[in-house]
């Protein structure tokens, strides 16, 4: 009944640093791999993560590497987890690459978290200004259009598309909320296809405001994984390969999997890159060629995603600020609206005494 259980459950971010952090002080205090992992394990407080804990220490046990234990387990742990352990193996450096992995794994989840926090608020006014306007015209309006229903009062246009909508909504309820229920459905699904993605991810760097924080957020990403990757040693191809897979968007995942390609070819990433302007900005194109001159593109690529990082946070930090007067001048428009079309038949009805 467990086993079947933990089939469904999932490893939090946070357990997954969990994880990392102590495997990591403990291998470099020298305790031996699968005793690292056992007691890791008694610690762990994930049914999920225990489970898979006691099979790699049972794999190590029987001779098996740590990366082979974990490629059963990639949906959870993830390709570039997977290929640093390897890649820390082959060269003797585990202790050091679980080093730069709780790095990159704790960075990530900052970012994640830093833009979650930041999207709450207006998520939240948002939802609070449609609940109190759907009211406004469901509830309140009929009772005051009833009014000057009673009175041989024309109505202005703007009442009776209001009145026309409050009554379609209250005598239509259910049929609105599956509509809606429906429209999400299909905007989930269409956004789980290659075109509908593509495009969702093109709109996204066309928007204003949305598309700088995109930006951001991408070569943060990118940037944190080639460091990680590249102190590693693993083959620049694969590392942007690799990279290109890890990145959500698909127009940058495309652009990744290109200059792998023509890395293949003998050309360098920064003038890639600068075929690329703008999904690449020219401080990253810059630093990549110094990073690609001087031969210290894990360093380069990691101040550039501290850089980047950075910038998120400061533009997460000041997003309620940017948010809050859209938000304030749809809640106007929409309070107007609605002021409108109560006010202007009562002046109406005033006309006609």
């Amino acid at each position: 009944m467990t086993l079947a259980f933990n089939r469904f459950q999932r490893v939090p971010m946070t357990d997954k640093i969990f994880f990392l952090q102590n495997l990591y002080i403990m291998t470099k205090a020298g305790v031996p791999l699968d005793k690292a992992l056992a007691a890791i394990a008694e610690q762990s407080q994930n049914n999920k993560l225990r489970a898979i804990l006691a099979e790699l220490q049972q794999k190590i046990s029987q001779g098996q590497n740590l990366s082979d234990g974990l490629k059963s387990h990639q949906d959870e742990f993830g390709e570039l987890f997977i290929n640093m352990i390897m890649a820390g193996e082959a060269s003797g450096t585990l202790e050091q690459v679980l080093g730069k992995l709780y790095l990159q794994i704790k960075k990530e989840h900052q970012l994640n978290l830093r833009i979650r926090n930041a999207l709450t608020y207006p998520a939240i006014i948002l939802t609070v200004m449609l609940v109190i306007c759907t009211f406004i015209v469901v509830v309140i309006l009929p009772e005051i259009t009833k009014i000057f229903l009673g009175y041989n009062v024309r109505l202005p246009l703007i009442t009776q598309l209001l009145i026309t909508l409050s009554d379609f909504i209250s005598q239509n309820g259910w049929l609105v909320l599956i509509i809606i229920i429906v429209l999400i459905f299909l905007l989930i699904q269409s956004l789980r296809t290659k075109l509908g993605k593509t495009i969702y991810d093109w709109l996204a760097l066309k928007l204003p405001v949305v598309s700088g924080i995109v930006k951001e957020v991408n070569m943060a990403r990118i940037c944190r994984s080639l460091s990680s990757l590249i102190s590693t040693d693993i083959p620049i191809v694969n590392n942007l390969n690799i990279t290109s897979r890890l990145t959500g968007n698909l127009i940058y995942r495309q652009a990744l999997q290109d200059t792998a390609e023509q890395v293949k070819k003998g050309q360098k990433i920064h003038q890639i890159w600068r075929s690329k302007m703008p999904l690449f900005p020219p401080i990253a194109i810059q630093m990549m060629a110094i990073g690609e001159e001087t031969g210290m593109m894990d360093a380069i690529a990691s101040n550039l995603a501290d850089f980047y990082e950075e910038e998120v946070f400061q533009t997460m930090d000041n997003l309620p600020s940017i948010i809050e007067p859209i938000l304030i001048l749809i809640m106007g428009l929409g309070v107007a609206l609605i002021a409108l079309a109560v006010l202007l038949p009562m002046y109406a009805l005033i006309q006609s005494f």
